[in-house]
C-alpha cells in the first residue's frame, strides 16, 4: 500500500484527492457509499502490476476531497464535471472506467454525457437506472417500499446524520459494509441499523486496519457529503430529462453479487436478465452474477473482480 501515490488536483472548482499507481492506459476507479478511494486498494495494486495506470479519487464530499456545503452541489452534472476535469488533468483522451454503487450511477452519467471519454466500462452492482419520465426517482422508490426504505430515510437533511452520530462512525460503516441480506434495505426510524444481522467479527476480506482507515476519514468529514448524493436523486431526474430514453453505447461488462441488495430490489433482476438492460445498453458484453457474494464485491471478491476487469479491458 505504501507504493500507492497520493496527490491533490484542482478540478471543477474543488480540490480532489487522488490515489494512483502504475504506468500505461488509465483505469479510473469510482467508489460508492460509504466508501473512499481505499475501496479499490486491491484493484489498484493488481491493475498497476499488469501495465495500467490505476487512478482512484475520493469523490466530492468524501475523504480528503473538498465537500461543498450546499446539497445542490452534489448533483450528477457537478460530479461528472469533476471526473471530466480529472480525466483531462491526466493528459489522456479516454479512460477505462470501473465503478461501484454510487460510483456506478455516476459512471452511467459519465457514459451518457461524455461517452467519448470512456473506452469501456466495468460496472459493479448498480446497472443503468432507466429514467421513468412519469415519476421522480425517490417518489417511485417511496411508492414501492415506503418511508422506511433507506433512500427515503436519507432525504431529510440532518436527520440521518444525527442517527449516525448517535450510533458512532465505526458501527455505521461496519453495519453497512457487512450487509449480506438480499432485498431492499429497510431502515426503521429510531436507532441506525441498516443491517440487523451484523456479525460480531469482521469478514475475512475486511481487516480492522481497513475499517479503521474508513472510520478515520468519516470521523473527520461526517456523512453529510455522502448523503447529499441521495438527496439529489430527484434533482438528477429533472436534470436528465433531455437524455430520457437514450441508449448507452459504451462497451460494458456488468458484475454483481447474487446477495447484493441493489440487484435483489427495485425490479432490477428482471430488468437485467429480461432484456431491458441490453436494450438500453446495446454493447453490454456480459452480465456476471457472483455466487455467495454480497454488495461490496470489489472488496469481498477482489481477485475475481481483478481478473474480470483485466479480461475485459485487455480486449481494447
Amino acid at each position: 500500500m505504501e507504493s500507492i501515490e497520493h496527490r491533490t488536483v484542482q478540478v471543477n472548482g474543488i480540490k480532489m484527492h487522488v490515489a494512483e499507481k502504475g504506468e500505461g492506459p488509465v483505469v479510473l476507479f469510482i467508489h460508492g457509499f460509504p466508501e473512499l478511494w481505499y475501496s479499490w486498494r486491491h484493484q489498484i495494486l493488481a491493475l498497476s502490476s499488469l501495465g495500467y495506470r490505476a487512478v482512484a479519487p475520493d469523490l466530492r464530499g468524501y475523504g480528503d476531497t473538498d465537500a461543498p456545503p450546499s446539497i445542490s452541489s452534489y448533483n450528477c452534472l457537478h460530479i461528472v464535471g469533476d471526473l471530466v476535469a480529472l480525466i483531462d488533468s491526466l493528459g489522456v483522451d479516454q479512460v477505462f472506467l470501473v465503478a461501484h454503487d454510487w460510483g456506478a450511477i455516476i459512471g452511467w452519467y459519465l457514459c451518457m454525457f461524455r461517452p467519448e471519454k470512456v473506452k469501456a466500462y466495468v460496472c459493479l452492482s448498480v446497472p443503468l437506472l432507466r429514467r421513468d419520465p412519469n415519476i421522480r426517482t425517490v417518489d417511485g422508490m417511496r411508492a414501492m417500499y415506503g418511508d422506511d426504505y433507506y433512500i427515503s430515510r436519507f432525504q431529510e437533511p440532518g436527520e440521518m446524520e444525527a442517527q449516525m452520530a448517535e450510533a458512532g462512525t465505526e458501527f455505521v460503516i461496519k453495519n453497512i459494509i457487512t450487509t449480506r441480506k438480499p432485498g431492499p434495505p429497510i431502515l426503521p426510524k429510531g436507532r441506525f441499523e441498516f443491517n440487523p444481522e451484523m456479525p460480531h467479527t469482521l469478514p475475512s476480506w475486511l481487516t480492522q486496519d481497513d475499517l479503521d482507515y474508513f472510520v478515520s476519514k468519516f470521523d473527520k468529514t461526517g456523512f453529510t457529503g455522502a448523503l447529499n448524493y441521495y438527496r439529489n436523486f430527484n434533482s438528477n431526474w429533472e436534470l436528465t430529462a433531455p437524455w430520457s430514453g437514450v441508449q448507452i453505447k459504451v462497451p460494458v461488462r456488468y458484475i454483481t453479487g447474487e446477495l447484493d441488495t441493489v440487484y435483489t430490489s427495485l425490479g432490477l433482476k428482471e430488468y437485467i436478465h429480461g432484456g431491458g438492460f441490453k436494450q438500453d445498453v446495446p454493447n453490454l458484453e456480459q452480465v456476471i452474477v457472483q455466487k455467495g457474494v454480497a454488495h461490496f464485491n470489489n472488496q469481498e471478491a477482489a481477485e475475481e473482480i481483478n481478473a474480470h476487469i483485466y479480461d475485459f479491458i485487455n480486449k481494447f
